[in-house]
């Protein structure tokens, strides 16, 4: 086994267990921590695959921009160390049949499609090529998913300054 298997291996049970433990704790801070180490470990197969641009954005957006806030906001409403509440089993059998159909969904397109061979020459990696296509709006272009990501990052800005808003219950 190869140096580079053992780091993909390596990066692939970071993301894996840092995402399931992310979604079975019941501390919120560590929920969030979790969640940090999923994104870095993704970040880093990015690397390691060589997309650089994509990785950078990965750790500059998801990591430093969305685990911040959300970390942020669980230090405005002062229930760091608070447990999550447990869930209904009737609740967890449907996020785990939700979480079924879509991992069903994925694999029977990644199945049907057809992947093509391509002749076409790579475009360089340069700043002005990386321009061109992220503000082209043709086939190659990538406008409409910067777009699509800038609204994510603002609906996660919304729902940061929601929790962060929530009145707190009065204690009598």
């Amino acid at each position: 086994m190869s140096g580079s298997t053992i780091i993909f291996y390596m990066l692939a049970a970071l993301t894996l267990v840092s995402g399931a433990l992310a979604v079975t704790t019941r501390h919120i801070f560590r929920a969030a921590i979790f969640l940090l180490f999923s994104l870095i470990g993704i970040a880093g197969l990015y690397f390691w695959m060589q997309y650089d641009f994509v990785a950078a954005v990965q750790i500059v957006v998801y990591v430093g921009g969305i685990t911040v806030l959300i970390i942020f906001s669980i230090f405005l409403t002062q229930q760091a160390g608070n447990l999550l509440p447990r869930q209904k089993m009737r609740r967890q059998v449907f996020s785990a049949l939700a979480a079924f159909c879509g991992f069903a969904l994925t694999m029977l397109q990644l199945y049907q499609y057809s992947f093509k061979n391509t002749i076409a020459q790579a475009v360089l990696p340069t700043v002005s090529n990386i321009g061109d296509r992220m503000l082209s709006v043709d086939e190659n272009g990538f406008a409409l998913p910067f777009e699509v990501v800038s609204m994510l990052l603002l609906a996660a800005l919304i729902g940061c300054i929601v929790i962060a808003l929530r009145s707190k219950p009065a204690t009598t």
